[in-house]
């Protein structure tokens, strides 16, 4: 019996799983943003006035974020139905139901028409343009962002990174083996995947190395304007190790 890829459905069913649902609505009542992602919004994102947007907002964990620093003009949206309705609710209890939350997929073409705005600024955060299986599609959500936003708007988002420590290089020369070999989980879509289940239940995620990205910003009318680990751009507190791992900061301009 041939073993069935990993599509943009699986990954949804996954989000909307209880577990994923009761994990990030969790991190979004308690977490808050890492001192890293405040920084870089702090720093790229000056204009309090601005109408960003926040494609896969999850349980509203940024978007509040966003919300506490001052923005008020937030578009948010998720295409896992069930984390959208808890990032209401948050927004609600939290005195934030200015901020619109949408159901929405970013590689649907017809976004902009959903979304009604052009924007001054984008965010894609906690690796969600990552969490796309296929680079195709990757790169459709990359584009449909560019569409809806405005010349010279910045779009900030974080990946990890094949090359960034000598353990996730030789783990990755391992992998390119079994790839080679044809041994390489049948589920996966493309070499830099990876389906694993733990405390958030299942989760699909691609890990690129740096030049996929610039290639795949270039292809999609954004131009490079920084990036760098997490490490680099501060020190976070022992919750934020424990929810996550290092990644990779970028931030695009829309060209």
């Amino acid at each position: 019996m041939e073993t069935k890829k990993i599509t943009p459905a699986t990954v949804r069913a996954d989000f909307n799983d209880l577990l994923a649902v009761v994990h990030y609505t969790r991190a979004a009542h308690g977490l808050g943003l890492w001192r890293s992602e405040r920084t870089l919004i702090e720093r790229f994102f000056p204009d309090r006035t601005a109408h960003l947007l926040e494609a896969g907002c999850g349980a509203g964990r940024v978007t509040l974020g966003l919300w506490e620093l001052g923005y008020r003009q937030i578009t948010a949206f998720d295409f896992a139905e069930e984390l959208v309705d808890q990032a209401q609710s948050l927004a609600a209890e939290r005195n934030a139901g200015a901020i619109t939350f949408q159901h929405a997929d970013a590689t649907d073409p017809e976004l902009p028409n959903l979304l009604g705005y052009t924007f001054s600024g984008a965010l894609f955060m906690f690796n969600g343009l990552m969490q796309i299986p296929g680079r195709a599609n990757r790169r459709q959500a990359l584009h449909e962002l560019h569409r809806v936003c405005r010349p010279g708007a910045p779009l900030l988002f974080t990946t990890h990174d094949r090359d960034a420590s000598p353990t996730e290089r030789v783990l990755w020369r391992l992998e390119a083996a079994r790839w080679a070999r044809g041994e390489q989980d049948p589920r996966l879509v493309e070499f830099g995947d990876r389906y694993f289940a733990d405390e958030a239940g299942r989760t699909f995620m691609h890990l690129p190395d740096r030049q996929e990205i610039l290639d795949d910003l270039a292809a999609t009318g954004w131009t490079h304007a920084f990036d760098a680990m997490r490490g680099e751009i501060a020190r976070e507190s022992s919750a934020v190790h424990a929810f996550s791992d290092e990644c990779r900061f970028w931030v695009a301009r829309r060209v």
